[in-house]
């Protein structure tokens, strides 16, 4: 009866621990497939319509029931080494809690092992940097319990890069014209006003 308890104590515990602190990145396996549509090298801008296709599925040569207890998957967009020197707000940490590297969620969907695609547009806040795909199947509790990438392990290969807007664009700049032209008229406005007010008073 000791043991027991013990052991059911020592799940409560474990569970405690993965939903407080999170699972690491080196305890899960690669049990998904995932591809980008952009080759590598290739450079997208962002804010101009571009888009990326992302695909995933099982990987199949892992035995049966690997992936009984997936219920979600999460795609997300995901920085390269080489953008995350001297850069600790995008530092890879391997508890995944604390893990900054993929800051970008492309979409969420529920979990299917074949036939899976998504099209996402890259958004304006996009910033500049070199980037990879990378999708994470969930658990009922919304643990990570399998991943996949668009890349190696040592995330080196079919990188692709994002240019973030700069610049002015025409639209802010007539917006700004306008604001400040409404801007000066209303107040030339309250002054002519004003100044009419006092000369009836004065009279």
């Amino acid at each position: 009866m000791a043991a027991r308890g013990f052991l059911v104590a020592s799940l409560l515990l474990s569970c405690l621990a993965v939903t407080c602190y999170g699972v690491t990145f080196s305890s899960l396996q690669r049990t998904l497939l995932v591809t980008a549509s952009p080759t590598p090298g290739q450079v997208l801008k962002a804010g101009e319509d571009q888009k990326i296709t992302v695909t995933w599925s099982l990987n199949q040569t892992f035995p049966a029931g690997i992936d009984s207890t997936y219920k979600m998957v999460k795609v997300k967009l995901c920085y390269a080494p080489i953008s995350q020197v001297d850069r600790a707000w995008r530092k890879t940490v391997d508890n995944l809690v604390k893990d900054k590297t993929c800051q970008f969620k492309v979409v969420a969907k529920p979990y299917s092992p074949s036939n899976n695609s998504f099209t996402w547009t890259l958004e304006r806040d996009v910033p500049s940097a070199t980037y990879f795909v990378r999708a994470y199947a969930y658990n009922s509790e919304d643990v990570a319990a399998g991943y996949g990438q668009t890349t190696d392990a040592h995330k080196t290969t079919n990188l692709f890069e994002i240019q973030a807007i700069s610049g002015r664009h025409a639209s802010l700049d007539i917006a700004s014209v306008c604001f400040s032209a409404f801007s000066v008229l209303s107040l030339g406005g309250f002054f002519f006003m004003e100044k009419r007010k006092a000369a009836r008073v004065s009279k």
